[in-house]
């Protein structure tokens, strides 16, 4: 299946994560707070640092960011309804100076080199046609030291080709391989890579379902809310996969167990190609 940008795949086809950015009732994009306080807490952030989240969709997990740590944040996304969305919010939440959300493909981000203390790409970052060129994008922006965060759904277990398609068409997302993320951030100049799991199965009791707060979404509340949504977007189609979507993915990540969600984690080396100093160093880290 020919690879779409996050904007265009949105537009086009109705998938499960176009209607989960779509939902206003939605906490999260796809983890959850639980998820966001510990990348909080393994940044360090202070009220001195700055944060970059992408896509940042509606911007509510970049406002989570900014409260919970007092940082100054910025949020990119390729649609620019979400744009709209999350700075009209940020305005109205009075939290405009410390937060900016722009319009930018993810491949070729508005910033200067070395802006941020810290990058997180949520799970939509797999819809980009070329995720090592997105991650190149977040290491350039990031400050050598600092931290690179990818929460990502990663297969599980092995599908054959063309069900592995057609599950990739309905999420609107290509997950990889835990290792195949590790491999894009370590060219991309990426070292001290560590891997948390945030799936269903987790023994964490705090962690959540994949695609987090997805079957909140599909409840018939969340199918109201959203069918006029789905219509003004994608019409008959919209309104279809609002009603009928959620069974079959619902059996395929919670009974066939394909699909996990991980946190990947590293540290930017510094700009002479050797590993950053130990973050206790550094500030302000």
């Amino acid at each position: 299946m020919p690879e779409l940008s996050l904007g265009a795949l949105e537009r086009r086809t109705p998938s499960a994560v176009g209607l989960t950015r779509l939902s206003t009732r939605m906490a999260f994009p796809a983890s959850g707070e639980s998820l966001y306080r510990s990348v909080v807490r393994l940044a360090a952030l202070t009220p001195e640092s700055e944060f970059l989240l992408v896509p940042s969709g509606r911007g509510k997990s970049v406002r989570f960011v900014a409260e919970a740590s007092g940082a100054s944040g910025a949020g990119a996304d390729p649609d620019a309804q979400m744009v709209a969305v999350a700075t009209d919010r940020a305005k109205a939440e009075g939290l405009n100076s410390r937060l900016q959300f722009e319009e930018a493909p993810l491949h070729d981000l508005p910033y200067q080199d070395q802006v941020f203390d810290l990058a997180v790409a949520e799970i939509e970052l797999a819809a980009a046609p070329d995720p090592a060129k997105v991650l190149g994008e977040l290491v350039r922006v990031t400050r050598s030291g600092g931290m690179i965060v990818l929460i990502q759904l990663v297969w599980l277990n092995p599908l054959d080709r063309s069900r592995r398609e057609a599950l990739v068409k309905r999420l609107g997302i290509r997950p990889r391989m835990v290792v195949e993320w590790r491999q894009m951030l370590r060219e991309a100049g990426v070292a001290d890579l560590q891997v948390e799991d945030w799936s269903d199965d987790s023994a964490a009791a705090r962690r959540l379902p994949v695609l987090g707060g997805l079957e909140a979404l599909f409840t018939l509340r969340g199918k109201l809310l959203l069918l006029p949504r789905a219509w003004r977007r994608w019409g008959w189609p919209g309104v279809r996969a609002v009603l009928s979507r959620e069974r079959e993915l619902r059996r395929l990540l919670n009974q066939e167990r394909v699909l996990g969600i991980v946190v990947i984690r590293g540290r930017v080396v510094d700009r002479n190609g050797e590993q950053a100093a130990n973050p206790s160093t550094r500030s302000p880290f």
